[in-house]
């Protein structure tokens, strides 16, 4: 046989579609070519290939080998197709069958050695091969991750031989599905936050709801400890979000975590990160920041030290919940339903308004440094919240008196976990989610919290998205006190976190 046809799979975005590695075998001038939109790392696989054969005790053929990457218009990068060009050299000279390629799937680096190297988003490989209902080949380290997906048949190979004598005799054993610990307790107590109960409400609020917040204070006041403590309030991962995060974690080369796997992602950015680091991108595009911490916490801190144009890529995922990066020759899509939680100071030196220390900064020191952010990505934060020092007595009798009378974050998560529930039998989905539609069906509001909706409009002049997003914020309210309709309580308490807008 002079043609042999396997299957493999690449990445794009977070899909992984397959491609047919076709090897062709035929008389002429010794020569190896690799067609079908290959980038130079898998052009590089000619070289890596021969020397896997050869010192797998292989003879390479010294014929005019063509290989076909199909379809043709889908770019083609990174190593893994090493394992199915060298698999398909040995089909087309006659060594394996073709009958014994056709269940399987393969992807995989090949050293030169012929030892199988480990290469990112093999999760995404696992689940698409599941749903084809076909086996999967690939480096033994991968193995582990890849067989996570449920109904998945995975094969962990550690060298090229070892996969040839499989598709001959079957030798290697099925991957069993991993034991996957359930997630234990986040170790970040909100009871160890003293004072800051505006904040701390605000915080029950953004869990309950899913909702963005931006904390404001001067140094020292909680903003951080506040913004660590959110995971400690959410209900951890289903098995479908937490397959999500662990294919996104695969795709940039993160190493799957059984023992974290269901918890949500808290991911801290430095404020000198890039638009590209942050939002994703390259080429091919990969996932930023913002995709790692999908079904997570996203917290930025010093936010106005971040650039401005870094912020403003924020915008669109802020509300669509997915991020989409274009290229000339590729177009990539991923998920972004992620938590904002953002801190900053109320000017340069961090003292403005402040008591106790005066403040170092002139007033159109404070104006520029505050109008760093835009009226449209404030718009977008569902809270805003401004934190004042803790009293220094409340400090001192807080570490005198060992017993600890603020609640804790596990008392707070069954309010929180009650509330998410109730939201998702009345809707499907939580209150940050709601489209305009869906306001006027779940956000009833009685006559005088109307009266006092239209006193807000015309008194701070709010956007239509804002509107928006105070209803959704009072909705949230209302299911925290297990309200069916927003009453004038709720929504003066929602217009209390509209401080910055």
């Amino acid at each position: 046989m002079t043609l042999a046809i396997l299957t493999s799979r690449v990445n794009v975005g977070i899909h992984a579609p397959e491609v047919s590695v076709e090897v062709h075998i035929t008389h002429g001038k010794p020569s190896f070519s690799i067609v079908g939109l290959p980038e130079m790392a898998v052009k590089e696989s000619r070289d890596r290939v021969r020397s896997a054969l050869i010192n797998s005790g292989f003879d390479f053929p010294l014929q005019r080998i063509t290989v076909n990457l199909a379809p043709a218009d889908l770019p083609k990068e990174g190593g893994r197709f090493d394992l199915a060009i060298a698999l398909g050299i040995l089909a087309a000279c006659g060594l394996i069958p073709q009958k014994n390629l056709d269940a399987y799937e393969f992807s995989g680096e090949l050293a030169l050695s012929g030892q199988l190297k480990a290469f990112n988003g093999a999760l995404l490989f696992s689940i698409a091969t599941a749903q084809r209902g076909r086996a999967l080949m690939l480096p033994v380290d991968n193995a582990i991750e890849a067989a996570v997906v449920e109904n998945s048949h995975v094969y962990g190979a550690a060298t090229l031989l070892d996969v040839y004598q499989h598709l001959l005799t079957p030798t290697l054993k099925k991957t069993p599905r991993p034991t996957l610990i359930e997630p234990i307790e986040f170790e970040h107590d909100l009871a160890d936050v003293y004072g800051q109960a505006q904040a701390k409400r605000a915080l029950v609020i953004a869990a309950a709801g899913g909702h963005h917040l931006l904390l404001v204070g001067p140094p020292g006041t909680g903003k951080t400890l506040l913004a660590n403590r959110l995971l400690g309030l959410l209900p951890p991962l289903t098995d479908k979000e937490a397959l999500e995060n662990a294919a996104i974690g695969s795709l940039a080369g993160l190493a799957f975590q059984d023992a974290t796997w269901k918890q949500r992602p808290f991911r801290s950015p430095h404020h000198t990160a890039s638009s590209v680091a942050l939002v994703g991108g390259g080429s091919p595009p990969k996932p930023g920041e913002i995709s790692l911490a999908h079904h997570g916490v996203l917290f930025l801190d010093e936010l106005p030290e971040f650039n401005r144009s870094v912020l403003e890529a924020l915008r669109e995922p802020l509300e669509a919940g997915t991020i989409t990066i274009s290229r000339a020759a590729q177009r990539a899509e991923f998920p972004a339903c992620f938590q904002l939680i953002a801190a900053m100071n109320p000017c340069p030196c961090g003292y403005h308004d402040t008591f106790g220390k005066a403040c170092r900064c002139s007033p159109e020191q404070i104006k520029r440094y505050q109008q760093r952010l835009s009226g449209p990505f404030l718009d977008r934060i569902d809270l805003h919240v401004r934190l004042k020092p803790v009293s220094h007595y409340l400090l001192l009798q807080a570490h005198q008196n060992n017993s600890n009378l603020e609640p804790s974050s596990s008392a707070i998560k069954s309010q929180v976990i009650k509330a998410r529930l109730a939201q998702c039998l009345r809707q499907q989905k939580l209150n940050h989610a709601l489209v305009q539609a869906e306001l006027k069906s779940h956000c009833h509001l009685d006559a005088s919290s109307q009266v006092l909706l239209a006193q807000a409009l015309s008194t701070w002049q709010l956007s239509a998205r804002a509107v928006h997003r105070l209803l959704r914020v009072a909705r949230t309210i209302a299911d925290l006190a297990n309200r069916p309709e927003i009453a004038s309580q709720h929504l003066t308490e929602a217009l209390s976190y509209r401080c910055l807008v």
